[in-house]
């Protein structure tokens, strides 16, 4: 199902066109990605979430990489990465009802993660293979962090969101390519 969905995705620029072709590749050879036993690679999956007016993204102050950034997690051995995303969004969040814009990828990327501490040991630098979803939730919900992994969370004006993310190519490569995905989706449902 992974290979499918990733096979009918169509890249929007150069980035998820080559991210595409490696992802595929490394399915298609058969490495084991779903779970983190693969130390130099797996899969992950991440939301671009939209408020009910489509002019605000709900971010998560991330605190092992010091910033704010969208919500999503590893597929820790599921291969639905869609009920991956919901999963991951509900515990970062707390928020309640989200609704499925789209069930297919709405954007694909290979993400490098810096070697780090988790949990007291150490874990080496790798490759996150991420499949993004588009999701909706109404920006009046209760939201509350999640410690272990953030100390804030709050819906930000699209614009306002490349701002607070202290990740320069996050902003550049990917936040900023998200929004302009989401301007096209609109004109596209007529919004």
């Amino acid at each position: 199902m992974i290979i499918q969905d990733i096979e009918k995705f169509i890249p929007y620029n150069e980035q998820e066109e080559k991210d595409k072709e490696e992802i595929l590749r490394r399915l298609k050879n058969n490495e084991k990605l779903l779970t983190r036993d693969n130390k130099s690679a797996h899969l992950t999956a991440s939301a671009w979430i939209l408020n009910q007016d489509h002019n605000k993204v709900l971010m998560a102050y991330h605190n092992l990489y010091d910033s704010w950034a969208w919500l999503g997690g590893h597929a820790d051995g599921e291969s639905d990465l869609l009920k991956v995303c919901i999963k991951e969004v509900k515990e970062e969040s707390h928020i309640k009802d989200i609704k499925v814009l789209t069930r297919d990828i709405f954007s694909l990327e290979i993400l490098t993660v810096d070697g780090h501490i988790k949990k007291g040991e150490y874990v080496s630098s790798h490759l996150h293979l991420n499949v993004t979803y588009l999701l909706e939730a109404n920006d009046q919900q209760t939201l509350s962090i999640k410690e272990d992994e953030n100390s804030n969370i709050g819906w930000f004006l699209l614009d306002d969101a490349l701002k607070a993310s202290s990740e320069p190519w996050f902003v550049d490569n990917i936040y900023s390519k998200l929004n302009e995905k989401v301007k096209l989706y609109d004109q596209k449902i007529n919004r």
